[in-house]
């Protein structure tokens, strides 16, 4: 994907310090197979909504394949 974003369902975000750079692994499924293999995506703790919960639906904003972006997905109502 060039360019766009995805729905998930959150599993965990793990930070991570690498050389002192803070960077958020984020764990995640597809939303249309939430039993299907766990993907994972390293972003800055910038890119990542604060308070997200396990199980949450989230929403991947992608750019050239990466992840650039990881938001809690509105709930409708």
């Amino acid at each position: 994907m060039l360019k766009g974003s995805r729905d998930g369902i959150l599993k965990r975000v793990q930070p991570l310090s690498i050389h002192g750079q803070i960077s958020s692994d984020v764990f995640f499924t597809n939303a249309d197979e939430e039993d299907g293999p766990v993907q994972m995506a390293r972003v800055g703790p910038e890119a990542v909504d604060r308070h997200l919960e396990p199980g949450d639906r989230i929403t991947l904003q992608y750019l050239l394949g990466s992840v650039t972006s990881v938001t809690r997905t509105p709930t409708e109502g």
